[in-house]
């Protein structure tokens, strides 16, 4: 009895030590695990962005298992559509590559995923799903026929010019502020359209007569218009001439749109051998009361209210875009303010200087990193930096260091944004995944703005030309439309706008056709009055 109780109990001591092993081999509660995915030889983590469109993933599992792996895996795309499946299992049964069938979408999320479902040989079970986002990047194909550099840019600016001829407000012709604003027109926006005029007739996409014809339209717009003390508002209704404010405090002069406006006019008034134009556009010009804009001070101030007078009290001062609206005021001859003015409110009695190196590159004036690059284009629409010299800076190094320094940032890419490279560059204001943004090397969040290197190319010809192939042939069919090159882009996101922006679209087409012919600084640079500014000012020219 004695020995049959003994065998009972060993034979229980070998049947529990048994199960014991085979429940550590199937894992606590009989499951095991995938204990490995990488994505093209990489680990893959939950949200991976910037895929190849022929991904390869490759599993590792914990136990082996069988060729019944291809139901319990799957790639669906964003609308869950499953992708067919090339699933190869390797000779240890514990390895599987995963690939597509065929190239997948660009700039599309998919869904990868091993299904709990799955069973090894032994009959344990996978301990969990696992899925996992993934995000194509750039598909490197060309979308369009390749053209002579010289085509581009001519097609380029002929699409960009239908954004200022095509959709001008229909009652005056007056610009609109970007392709969703309805009635809404802006002023400097504007500006920029009376030069894309210009452009038009010379490239032969309009004749003369009807860009003369137009001009007037906007003139006369311009006539009936609200002013205050000379000055033009930012925003109008384009049916009324009446001030749409751009906020609430906002909605009387704004000295800075009214000078971008005035960059146009004077450049159109030098342009048409037309004695009322050019008359009319004088007198509008001399009404401008820059020295009311001092505010009683030795500098301009931005904005003034008929009802908040002084209230949003921002001072003009250097360095940014709007060093034009100086270079008006000093024209005057009426109105027209000094020197010390120009000294003490704009360059703020030298502090404008910034002298450091950034990514070995000198910059002579602003923020560091240099900001966004409207602020070295918006001014140089009309006036030439090239051989423009003060006691500040060379305007021509400014401008060019500048762009190189946000060329740059973005080649260097320390943030690791998808895309940044030396054919996709330029960081500026524009619109943005979540609204508007001044997008700066110090201030980036991954979205690029076309405008910001394309209008930057009579300073960079070489860098905004790679820049320009690039959007056109390798992202055209994302942001290429009816009105040229839409707003931004981010590659990360990826995110692509829909908008256009007068005030980023009318640069790209006269930085073009600067760098092409200078017409825009040839006529603006014969003004008698900005002649006498940049003499007042203490400026040296190449032709002084």
């Amino acid at each position: 009895m004695f020995k049959k109780l003994v065998a009972i109990l060993f034979f229980a001591t070998v049947l529990t030590a048994c199960s014991k092993n085979n429940e550590e081999e199937n894992g606590a509660a009989g499951t095991f695990k995938l204990t490995e995915v990488t994505l093209n030889g990489s680990k893959l983590i939950t949200n991976t962005t910037n895929v190849g469109l022929s991904p390869m993933f490759m599993l590792t599992f914990e136990h082996t298992i069988g060729q019944q792996i291809h139901n319990h895996i799957e790639l669906r795309d964003a609308t869950g559509k499953a992708i067919p499946l090339d699933i190869q299992v390797g000779a240890d049964g514990k390895s599987t590559t995963v690939s597509p069938g065929n190239d997948l979408l660009a700039f599309q999320r998919y869904t990868f995923a091993v299904r709990a479902s799955l069973m090894a040989t032994n009959g344990s079970k996978l301990d969990k799903e696992y899925s996992y986002i993934i995000t194509t990047g750039l598909d490197p194909a060309d979308k369009f026929e390749r053209i002579s550099t010289e085509q581009l840019l001519t097609k380029v600016q002929r699409q960009t010019f239908a954004y200022f001829w095509d959709f001008a407000h229909p009652a005056y012709g007056m610009i609109r502020e970007r392709n969703t604003s309805g009635d809404i027109v802006t002023t400097g926006g504007t500006g920029f359209g009376l030069m894309a005029i210009l452009v038009g007739i010379e490239r032969g996409f309009i004749t003369r007569e009807q860009g003369l014809e137009r001009t007037k339209k906007i003139v006369s717009f311009l006539k009936l218009a609200d002013r205050y003390h000379g000055a033009f508002s930012h925003w109008y209704n384009g049916n009324t001439g009446k001030t749409q404010p751009f906020s609430t405090k906002d909605n009387g002069a704004d000295v800075v749109e009214t000078a971008l406006l005035f960059q146009g006019l004077l450049t159109a008034r030098n342009y048409f051998n037309d004695a009322t134009l050019q008359a009319d556009i004088t007198t509008l010009y001399n009404a401008i009361e820059w020295s009311f804009f001092k505010n009683g001070q030795s500098a301009l101030f931005w904005h003034w209210s008929p009802t908040f007078q002084w209230e949003m009290n921002l001072k003009v001062t250097g360095w940014n875009e709007a060093l034009i609206a100086y270079i008006l005021a000093a024209g005057s001859t009426t109105y027209g303010i000094e020197r010390t003015d120009y000294e003490q409110g704009w360059a703020n009695n030298g502090s404008i200087k910034n002298g450091a190196s950034y990514y070995g590159i000198p910059l002579p004036l602003g923020p560091a990193n240099g900001g966004p690059l409207f602020l070295s284009q918006y001014s140089f629409l009309g006036l030439n930096p090239f051989g423009l010299q003060d006691q500040y800076a060379s305007y021509e190094q400014q401008v060019k260091n500048h762009t190189l320094i946000n060329r740059a940032y973005c080649v260097a890419n320390p943030k690791k944004f998808a895309g940044y490279s030396a054919d996709c560059w330029g960081l500026t204001a524009s619109d943005d995944i979540e609204g508007y943004k001044v997008h700066t090397p110090s201030d980036d969040n991954g979205v690029i703005s076309p405008t910001a290197a394309l209008s930057a190319m009579p300073y960079t010809p070489q860098e905004s030309l790679q820049a320009l192939a690039f959007f056109y042939y390798k992202l055209g069919d994302k942001i290429w439309g009816t009105y040229g090159f839409k707003d931004a882009f981010s590659l990360s996101e990826p995110w692509f706008a829909d908008s256009y922006l007068a005030i980023d679209q009318g640069p790209i087409l006269i930085g073009i056709e600067n760098y092409r012919s200078g017409l825009l600084w040839k006529y603006f640079m014969q003004t008698p009055e900005i002649k006498r500014a940049l003499q007042k000012l203490a400026f040296t020219t190449p032709n002084p």
